[in-house]
């Protein structure tokens, strides 16, 4: 299958057979969380044309299986000019995308060969395609599908149209996003989309081939339930870092980490800081929207607004530890910002709207401040407010690590992800009749 690299994620194996081995198809090995007994996981994810957080994430688990003894293979495509390719290459790959055939065999062939316990899926779209979850089933393999976005219920997969969040096809049809061109402002590929997500639901693959969902956070799993989701399967995991070390006082100003988008709420927080003259703000990452940012936040006067570009992990612990505050200016809804998890590691309290995931993951008044997406008044006086008192935000910034180390940490996040591909296993021996 072009396009699909498959390998080990570590040398050794660790994983041993339970007494008796396999049983016809089905999973030879109930997983047992801290039993000392490793599972072997097989990874699938369709990497995105450009590099985001999801991408981080899913190396970030294989990395914390593997070294948590488990043994771990990938089996990873890439987008990456899958979409800007030919008209109808482009037209035929989405035709395809709701049950790709060839993808479902290969995977087979891959399951067979492998035999693991347990797959866990994260991105399908559109390299992948949900036929992989039949696949492993065929094979006897239980299915994890972790919900990073929200494409199981939105054409353009955001919940965002027209500037704000829009909720309008949760659990009801999809044609609205089709007539309002919501996937890439086509109505053509909108309508195959729909087709997607339509046809995927009709087939029941989320009902029948899936045996635990992995939302990021609770207001997340609410929105999946909304949409018809079993309430039984859908488990909440939250994202995690590795811990950078020692928390150090605060430093000055603001920082924002993360893509340049519209749906960032980048021109909010650029409004906001025509009102705070007395603080800096490093904005660290890229976009379609950054040559117009940039442009913008000149008005503002010279070293007021710095533009660092897209920055790896240690260049972005070292603006965390230059900055009094993080802030999420977001006028969607988020997933689960790894941006967030990183800051409450370093000690930094931050300033988010209060929306979704975001109103959830900070404690107001405790680990940071909230404001009302949009609200460029109220951000101003959030940020500039921990930006000048910064023995409270140091206060703040300790809160969040304290929440860091309760909820984030890799060793919180690996007994987790242990239990849910154990629930998963233990689901898919009863729907089939298996011991």
């Amino acid at each position: 299958m072009s396009g699909v690299a498959t390998g080990g994620a570590g040398a050794q194996r660790v994983y041993s057979r339970l007494a008796g081995g396999r049983h016809g198809r089905g999973p030879g090995r109930r997983p047992r969380s801290g039993d000392g007994v490793g599972v072997k996981v097989l990874v699938l994810h369709a990497q995105y044309a450009e590099q985001g957080g999801e991408d981080a994430v899913v190396a970030s688990e294989v990395a914390l299986l593997t070294a948590g003894g488990h043994s771990v293979e990938t089996i990873l495509t890439s987008n990456r000019g899958a979409l800007e390719a030919g008209r109808w290459q482009t037209l035929g790959l989405l035709w395809r995308a709701p049950f790709d055939r060839r993808i479902h065999d290969r995977v087979r062939e891959i399951c067979r060969r492998v035999r693991p316990d347990v797959a866990h899926v994260h991105n399908v779209w559109f390299s992948l395609s949900p036929s992989v979850h039949a696949a492993c089933h065929a094979e006897g393999v239980a299915t994890v599908q972790t919900l990073h976005n929200f494409r199981l219920l939105c054409v353009g997969g955001s919940l965002f149209r027209d500037g704000r969040p829009c909720e309008t096809c949760v659990g009801r049809d999809l044609a609205p996003g089709v007539l309002h061109r919501c996937y890439r402002g086509s109505w053509v590929l909108s309508l195959l989309m729909a087709r997607m997500i339509h046809r995927n639901r009709s087939r029941g693959t989320w009902a029948t081939d899936v045996d635990a969902f992995v939302a990021l956070t609770e207001s997340s799993r609410r929105l999946f339930l909304r949409a018809g989701l079993d309430e039984r399967l859908v488990v909440v995991k939250p994202n995690f870092v590795e811990d950078p070390g020692p928390v150090s006082p605060p430093g000055e100003g603001a920082l924002y980490v993360g893509r340049l988008s519209p749906e960032k709420g980048l021109d909010t927080l650029l409004d906001a800081w025509h009102r705070v003259p007395d603080a800096t703000l490093t904005v660290a990452g890229d976009g379609p929207c950054r040559a117009a940012l940039e442009s913008r936040a000149a008005s503002l006067g010279p070293g007021r607004v710095r533009f660092v570009g897209r920055l790896d992990r240690p260049g972005c612990q070292q603006a965390l530890r230059r900055s009094a505050v993080v802030v999420l200016p977001s006028l969607w809804h988020e997933g689960f910002p790894r941006v967030l998890v990183e800051a409450f590691s370093s000690g930094r309290a931050v300033v988010a709207s209060r929306l979704g995931a975001l109103a959830e993951l900070v404690v107001d008044g405790s680990t940071g401040l909230l404001f009302e997406p949009g609200a460029a008044d109220e951000l101003a006086a959030r940020a500039g407010e921990l930006c000048r008192d910064r023995a409270r935000a140091g206060r703040m910034g300790l809160a969040a690590r304290a929440e860091y180390e309760g909820l984030y940490t890799p060793r919180a996040n690996l007994a987790q992800l242990e239990a849910i591909y154990c629930h998963a296993v233990e689901r898919f021996r009863r729907r089939s009749g298996l011991p």
